[in-house]
């Protein structure tokens, strides 16, 4: 009774902090919050070969490190054969070899990248109606219209420019011209005084493009996508690395299974000061990004367990969430610290409004609000550096206080090789913080691997220091952390507000970023219609040894029949996407499973992007031109269709299921299952009805393929154990074959009634008269 009211109590607090948050004065919450940090930022998820990293407002370039936060002014370099994966939540971002990347601006509605080199595969999974996803390059500016994968690519020289729509639909704007790109065309962009264009359809992929599918399959096959909001950076590393498990009184948590023993959170990394949330967690493991800045941590059954925040509620990044313990620099010369855990208030150290609190509280774990306000009002409002009167549960469990030297603290040194051993008496008797009262140093800023400043691969002097094309405005520059360092030291540990790092900036400087140069307003213009194959383009992978582009990658498991994929099949397309995650296409929206390709089957198409409210192009938007209408846009710029080839069955019309290839045998062996969108009726209501209706379609379907999978590996088992002869193997494969094309067929007409059960337009229209067609 007691457990089943606290959890009431939970949601209670939860409906009344998301009341708070929207019954808020507007005007007091816009001159607030505008000195609030982003409630997002991006994460460094992946590394292959020589990467190396910049942070913000420095000239120092260093290795960089996984997991490693960034944010708007951060650089990467991707050298000759390396490749890198930056993760967002609602997108991921991969660089090829020899690619310059940074940050123009990145916050909660805006993502502008700089490319001044290379080439970039990005998805966009989701994409508000408001927001702006820009990828700048030295001759034009690429706004993305509508989730999707694009490919951008930017030549050495900076001379051209070349744009891939897959899925989506996209503007390019440059020189006073903007021209559009839809899904399934490649557009090429060149020169910098005059913007040439010119258009044509995409052919085929190389290693980078089903590189980036196979990294794009791990987010949409993920399990643990049903725990947690899916703007929890970082969450599909938590498949392999642990399990799920209900607690009657945390509901679902997550508890890792490689750690050491004697492991706690936050042992096994290191602190970097990154502005402007100032002392940031790193962590060593490669799951190690989401437990760390979102949700709490608690021990059950003497095990360390993560909880997730609520589901519904759009996570709010922090630093690193936990309590400090000593006052003025830590306790007998360390610095420790012990995770938050569930229900305990987070109070960060540096400036934020009342709301952002709130958010950042509520959107991380189910607390009382008025447990917030309380917090709030003594360690901000009245700036009461100590926290007084809070019961920590981690805070008494053995092992959970980690501590360090202050110089290994502020020197960025991996905390495990660090750690002195502190005692229950130390912990009980200290006072208990809500920051590490410690100044940054320079190494604070660069990291774990500042010792390698200056002795790693960075962009060509000519890549460093060429300007892009911006149709966004960005903010100005970060200052540079030597300007900072003084101010910094005043107030040890508590980051500098926006007001007072403007104020460093030079008077006389421009609020203009000298890397970047404003694109002119522009009108629609007409490319010219070109033939595949005649443009030019990087080649990320030329020199890189690897595998022919239609071989699958060694982490990805192979076809029973004879342990290879089939020759037009593309990899990872194997395994069907989690139905908790169905992507569709958009309606009424040309996508390139429309549009036919030399000897590659319809089944290897990857899924198409999830539905979203984003308004579709030619209605006018804030910040973005209306589409032109028919008259002054020429259809031109679509692409046109080519005769099917021989190796290639017809494309099936748009909101038809997807034929499966008549050659499975097994249901790992077919592509995604077809995931039309609904119809969209104008009724919110309605529309969420067909939805829901669509996803627990595609739930049974998916149950239905894990079914009849399982029972047909447990068949194959079954003759490897009997050492049946080939003529019995080859009956079973029959066998499983016309279970497989079966199931199959079952599925399409499950599809085809519901679609016709969807089409409130067809049934309100009046009949014609008798006598009449």
């Amino acid at each position: 009774m007691n457990k089943a009211l606290d959890k009431m109590a939970g949601w209670t607090t939860v409906l009344l902090g998301i009341v708070l948050l929207t019954t808020t004065s507007p005007r007091r919450a816009a001159a607030q919050d505008q000195y609030d940090p982003p409630g997002r930022v991006a994460r460094l998820g992946y590394m292959e070969g020589s990467v190396s990293f910049q942070p913000a407002g420095e000239s120092d370039w260093v290795q960089a490190v996984p997991n490693r936060p960034m944010t708007t002014g951060d650089k990467l370099w991707a050298d000759r054969d390396s490749r890198a994966e930056v993760q967002l939540g609602s997108a991921a971002i991969r660089l090829a070899a020899n690619t310059g990347f940074s940050f123009l601006n990145l916050d909660d509605r805006t993502v502008q990248i700089q490319l001044t080199s290379g080439s970039l595969n990005i998805r966009v999974r989701r994409l508000n109606r408001d927001d702006i996803f820009e990828i700048d390059t030295p001759n034009q500016a690429f706004s993305v219209f509508q989730p999707g994968r694009y490919r951008v690519e930017a030549s050495e020289d900076g001379n051209y420019t070349v744009v891939s729509v897959r899925e989506g639909e996209g503007e390019s704007t440059g020189n006073g011209q903007t021209f559009t790109l839809h899904a399934g065309q490649k557009g090429t962009f060149s020169g910098t005084d005059t913007l040439n264009a010119e258009v044509v359809n995409i052919a085929g992929q190389d290693q980078f493009d089903n590189w980036s599918y196979e990294r794009d399959q791990r987010y949409e096959r993920s399990r643990s996508a049903q725990y947690l909001s899916h703007d929890v950076v970082g969450y599909e590393d938590l498949d392999d690395n642990g399990d799920w498990r209900d607690d009657s009184n945390y509901g679902h948590v997550w508890f890792p299974n490689r750690v050491s023993t004697g492991w706690a959170p936050y042992r096994e990394g290191h602190w970097d000061w990154v502005a402007p949330w100032g002392w940031t967690w790193v962590d060593d493991s490669s799951w190690g990004y989401a437990p760390f800045h979102y949700g709490r941590w608690v021990t059950i059954g003497g095990r360390w367990g993560w909880v997730a925040g609520p589901v519904e509620v759009v996570p709010v990044y922090a630093p690193a969430l936990v309590v400090f313990i000593g006052a003025g620099g830590g306790f007998g010369g360390n610095v420790g610290w012990f995770p938050l855990g569930p229900r305990e208030v987070y109070v960060p150290s540096y400036s934020v409004s009342r709301e952002y609190v709130n958010r950042v509280n509520i959107s991380n774990t189910t607390v009382n609000t008025t447990t917030i306000t309380n917090v709030y009002n003594t360690t901000i409002v009245n700036k009461t550096t100590n926290i007084t009167n809070v019961t920590y549960v981690n805070r008494n469990v053995a092992g959970a206080v980690t501590a360090v030297p202050q110089r290994a603290f502020v020197s960025a040194q991996p905390v495990a090789r660090a750690a002195v051993a502190v005692n229950a008496r130390e912990v009980a008797s200290a006072p208990v913080t809500a920051r590490a009262a410690v100044a940054p140093s320079r190494e604070s800023v660069l990291g774990l691997h500042a010792n390698s400043a200056g002795r790693v691969t960075a962009p060509p002097a000519a890549v460093a220091s060429r300007q892009v094309i911006a149709k966004a405005t960005p903010p100005p520059p970060p200052v540079a952390f030597a300007k900072q360092q003084q101010a910094l030291a005043a107030h040890p540990g508590q980051p500098l507000a926006r007001q007072e790092v403007q104020s460093l900036r030079p008077a006389n400087t421009a609020a203009a970023h000298p890397m970047v140069k404003q694109a002119p307003p522009g009108k629609p213009a007409t490319p010219n219609m070109g033939r595949p194959g005649n443009q030019p383009g990087n080649s990320p992978d030329a020199g890189r040894p690897g595998p022919p582009a239609n071989t699958p990658p060694a982490n990805q498991p192979a076809t029973r029949s004879g342990n290879q994929h089939d020759p037009n099949e593309r990899p990872g397309a194997t395994n069907p996407a989690q139905p908790n995650r169905p992507p569709s296409p958009q309606p009424n929206q040309p996508t390139p499973n429309n549009q036919p390709e030399p000897n590659r089957p319809e089944s290897s198409r990857p899924p198409a992007a999830q539905p979203t409210n984003r308004p579709e192009p030619n209605r006018p938007e804030p910040n973005r031109p209306p589409a032109a209408q028919p008259n002054n846009r020429p259809e031109s710029n679509r692409p046109e269709p080519s005769p099917p080839t021989p190796n290639r069955p017809p494309s099936p019309q748009p909101n038809q299921p997807v034929p499966r290839p008549s050659t499975a045998v097994h249901p790992r062996d077919l592509s995604p299952i077809a995931r039309p969108a609904p119809p969209s009726t104008g009724n919110p209501k309605l529309d969420q009805k067909y939805q829901q209706q669509q996803e627990k379609l595609y739930a049974k379907q998916e149950q239905d393929h894990q079914k009849l999978q399982q029972k047909q590996e447990q068949d194959h088992q079954r003759l490897e154990q009997q050492k049946a002869d080939e003529s019995r193997k080859q009956q079973l494969e029959q066998q499983h074959q016309q279970q497989t094309q079966e199931l199959e067929q079952k599925h399409t007409m499950q599809q085809q009634k519901l679609q016709e059960k969807q089409q409130p337009a067809s049934r309100n229209q009046p009949k014609p008269p008798k006598g009449k067609p």
